[in-house]
């Protein structure tokens, strides 16, 4: 098949949760309560953040409610009093879609829509619905597709027929006595392969241009931080970039990565990610492993927390163990941005922030991306915090080697140049702690005292 990119193989389709209609999917949203489960954050927050998830796709809300469960019973999760209080209310007002927030089994997503006569989406699969209509580039595409594949590996029910054509229909597709069920598992999984080669085609073109990390001229600063912290907006203030930012959860994907000056003139990378959120589908975290690439490489991360959100603390832990999960360095240096500041009321004119640092960090500054407020001092102290990894050095360069010259005013930060003697030129260089290796093994012998 051709490695040409599809626009079929994502535009809705037979793929898509959601009804792509006029009018939106009435939807009514369970949120489950489970007696004796240990919960990082509080119903009242999860209920909050599922109707955001909710709001996030064009659906109507019909109804949100907290449903208790004493015991998760295996064929329907919930129990028998509360499914038939939910089937009733999704017969009295007109209710298309159920959305659960938890991950239920194919057989209790089947036994739910049996007993209630709509049509049943899990937390996983709002996920997915959502990262699938906002995806833009191809990479991102690809990931959210193949991760919709994997989370349906187990929910296979005559749906994948729509995938003949795109071997070509020659009418070869199963023989004798194939069942359905063993063509649509089987079509299934040529789809993935072939996601996947793409993918890894992808990944590598994008590693080739990157080159390695020790090449990188700039140092790299990821923003990273739970959905609708603020990450996008304050992207765009310090950039003057206009990346898709509004109050949204997952209103970035696709990673965006752009230059900016420091206050005494050093230049850096700096990069938005996808925002993270509690119990993101482990298919999805491995499929955008490769799109946070730039979060593992960074040399700052930069964790951006919404301070004005009362589940901030629980939603720092979640990113702390996605950024863990990532196999992310705990001695990378990670600055704290405690941002929507505005938010907060104020006490003889300084804000009140009810906040605690989470993990291993080097610094906190707090911030607004609205106002501006706080931002000077976070680039002060991303250059400080920069500057505490960098060492200094003395370092003479010969008339003859200007390539020498070259490599210092790409790699290094030039802080001073002394004048020239009969021989060449000593400059005072700053070498970041990527650069340093290949800085020792370049002026071995020329480094002075």
């Amino acid at each position: 098949m051709s490695d040409e990119f599809d626009d079929e193989d994502h535009k809705g389709g037979p793929q898509a949760f959601i009804d792509q209609r006029e009018q939106p999917t009435r939807v009514g949203l369970i949120c489950p309560d489970v007696r004796g489960l240990s919960m990082r954050h509080s119903i009242e927050a999860r209920q909050a953040e599922f109707e955001g998830l909710a709001h996030a796709i064009r659906v109507e809300v019909a109804f949100s409610e907290i449903a208790k469960v004493r015991e998760i019973k295996p064929a329907t999760f919930l129990g028998g009093g509360t499914v038939e209080a939910i089937a009733k209310r999704v017969k009295d007002e007109a209710v298309e879609l159920l959305l659960v927030d938890t991950a239920l089994s194919p057989v209790q997503q089947r036994n739910l829509e049996t007993e209630t006569g709509a049509k049943v989406l899990d937390r996983t699969g709002l996920i997915l619905e959502i990262f699938g209509e906002r995806a833009a580039t191809r990479e991102g595409v690809l990931q959210v597709e193949l991760a919709h594949l994997n989370y349906q590996k187990g929910r296979l029910v005559r749906s994948w027929t729509h995938l003949e054509r795109q071997r070509g229909g020659f009418g070869f597709m199963g023989g004798p006595g194939e069942t359905q069920i063993e063509t649509d598992r089987r079509l299934l999984q040529e789809r993935v392969a072939l996601l996947e080669e793409r993918l890894d085609k992808v990944r590598k073109t994008r590693a080739q241009q990157r080159g390695p990390k020790d090449a990188a001229k700039f140092p790299m600063v990821a923003l990273v931080g739970y959905t609708n912290s603020g990450k996008s907006s304050l992207f765009n203030k310090l950039t003057g970039a206009d990346v898709f930012a509004k109050d949204l959860l997952f209103a970035t994907l696709d990673t965006t990565v752009r230059k900016i000056t420091l206050p005494h003139g050093r230049e850096v990378m700096l990069s938005d990610t996808v925002g993270f959120v509690s119990e993101l589908p482990h298919d999805l975290v491995a499929a955008f492993r490769a799109t946070l690439e730039e979060v593992l490489d960074a040399d700052i991360i930069l964790h951006v927390r919404d301070v004005s959100n009362p589940d901030h603390a629980a939603q720092a832990l979640d990113v702390i163990g996605v950024l863990t999960d990532l196999g992310v360095s705990a001695d990378k240096p990670l600055l704290e941005v405690w941002n929507k500041i505005d938010l907060l009321p104020r006490d003889d004119g300084a804000y009140i922030a009810n906040a605690e640092s989470i993990g291993k960090v080097a610094a906190v500054v707090q911030t607004s991306a609205v106002t501006g407020e706080g931002l000077d001092k976070l680039l002060a102290t991303i250059e400080g915090s920069l500057g505490q990894q960098s060492r200094t050095y003395r370092v003479h360069v010969p008339y003859t080697a200007g390539a020498d010259v070259g490599w210092l005013y790409g790699h290094a930060e030039i802080i001073n140049t002394e004048e020239p003697d009969e021989t060449g030129t000593t400059y005072e260089v700053r070498v970041d702690p990527r650069h340093k290796s290949a800085f020792t093994e370049r002026f071995a012998g020329r480094i002075a005292d």
